[in-house]
């Protein structure tokens, strides 16, 4: 299995439709662009023709959001084609999804729900992962999810899982290190152990993103939102994992409440200070 393409360990910034123009316009200073795979799926169009354009001058990772290959119904054939069409138009640096379920009894979540933690997970997980790298014929990376309760059933650490899965599959991983910051907050672990746990030759990809700090049932939780500025925390986080983990290529993550194509820019700055 040949592993992802080398790409300059520069921050870059999630392509979105908002800052399409922006982008080919002003042709701004970041490493590369991440681009959500469902989005391209169609035949041609503008978003399409976009994506082909921002490649001609940029690498380009393509992160998936809708396989969801934890579940245990059968993988969307149709998805997989689509994706493979995908990944042969754009040459994308690195190709990824995330570790989670989202679908059963033909329904979908369209949510990232986590795993439970446990060998027969592990082993169908893995197993869904070494298929979809033998499809494609190159190393995938795989996601940590933020969650919001914890199974009691667990037999892994979240880090460990993903430990397991990485020995188990042959994957790479995309480290979310805000999901870390805020799974560690509402599940009460040290996230600087979690770094710990993992196998730092798998780490292939950072995201960084920002959060909402809420109260629910009189507990402070912490939401995944990407609709705000990351916050000093997960900046240190992240200088800590920079520290462990070398020269990873970093994302900034924006997906909702999105400012201006600056605001990307600068967060990306602050990632390259930092490394």
């Amino acid at each position: 299995m040949s592993p992802p393409a080398p790409v300059p360990a520069r921050a870059g910034i999630g392509l979105r439709a908002p800052h399409h123009r922006d982008v080919l316009e002003r042709r701004p200073d970041v490493g590369w662009f991440e681009a959500h795979s469902e989005n391209y799926f169609a035949d041609g169009g503008s978003a399409v023709a976009t994506l082909l354009r921002v490649r001609e001058h940029w690498p380009v990772a393509l992160h998936g959001v809708g396989l969801a290959l934890g579940s245990a119904d059968p993988i969307d054939r149709e998805h997989l084609r689509r994706l493979e069409r995908l990944i042969a138009r754009v040459e994308p640096w690195a190709v990824s999804e995330h570790v989670c379920w989202g679908f059963a009894g033909g329904r979908h979540t369209n949510d990232l729900l986590p795993m439970p933690r446990t060998q027969e997970s592990l082993r169908h997980l893995a197993a869904r992962v070494r298929e979809w790298q033998d499809a494609l014929g190159r190393q995938v990376l795989l996601e940590n999810v933020s969650s919001y309760l914890e199974f009691r059933e667990a037999e892994f650490t979240e880090a460990g899982y993903l430990a397991a899965l990485v020995a188990e599959s042959g994957c790479a991983l995309l480290l979310d290190v805000n999901n870390v910051y805020v799974n560690a907050r509402n599940h009460g672990f040290d996230p600087e152990t979690y770094l710990d746990e993992l196998p730092a030759h798998a780490i292939r990809e950072i995201h960084l993103a920002g959060h909402e700090v809420t109260q629910i049932a009189g507990c402070e939780m912490r939401i995944d939102t990407h609709d705000r500025l990351i916050c000093d925390e997960v900046w240190q986080l992240y200088a800590g994992a920079r520290r462990r983990f070398g020269a990873v290529p970093t994302l900034i993550e924006w997906d909702a409440a999105l400012p201006a194509l600056d605001v990307l820019v600068e967060e990306a700055r602050r990632a390259d200070a930092i490394a």
